[in-house]
């Protein structure tokens, strides 16, 4: 009766900690430790329990406030990298504007001066190099407005994502405490 009580337990704490270790992060950090919240067993609790303990108000973090950190993580990651993306290409389509420019503005000058009866080809040059610094002169303003207003969106990203952890932590530190853990 007793060895098959022990193996129980043995089986109970294997289980246990398997769960515990599941939840934790792969780099040896407590889950706790992993998002600056630091934690000290008030009532003498071993690691395998303070790591259910964590694990279990991990989870119960998520469900009542809707954040789960690690994700929120991947998804500021992927915000960031959209932001730059999204400056690269304001930054990619300024190029090429001169070029296009310089065209529009031959062909006006061109239809002006034979209007007005000048040198179609002196009247085209004319076009082209007030057409081309107009066109890099506009695609550098969208530019700079593109990358402004991609700044902006990222900068108030970053502030709901800041503002989303920071719940999420005064709720896990909230359930850590119910179990007696001194939690900063």
């Amino acid at each position: 009766m007793r060895s098959s009580h022990a193996a129980m337990i043995g089986l109970f704490l294997v289980a246990t900690s398997s769960q515990a270790l599941a939840q934790a992060p792969p780099s040896g950090k407590t889950l706790a430790a992993t998002m600056n919240v630091y934690v000290f067993p008030s009532n003498g609790q071993d690691a395998a329990q303070q790591s259910k303990d964590e694990a279990e108000c991990y989870s119960w973090a998520v469900t009542n406030t809707g954040t789960d950190p690690f994700e929120l993580q991947k998804q500021a990651q992927a915000a960031q990298e959209q932001a730059q993306q999204q400056a690269q290409q304001a930054n990619a389509a300024g190029k090429g504007a001169g070029t296009k420019g310089a065209v529009k503005g031959a062909a006006a000058g061109a239809l002006i001066g034979g209007i007005a009866d000048e040198d179609k080809s002196d009247a085209a040059a004319t076009g082209a190099a007030v057409g081309a610094i107009a066109a890099r002169r506009g695609a550098k303003a969208q530019s700079k407005q593109a990358a402004a207003s991609s700044q902006q969106s990222a900068a108030a990203s970053q502030q709901a994502t800041a503002e989303q952890m920071g719940n999420f932590k005064k709720a896990f530190s909230v359930c850590l405490e119910s179990k007696k853990y001194m939690v900063k």
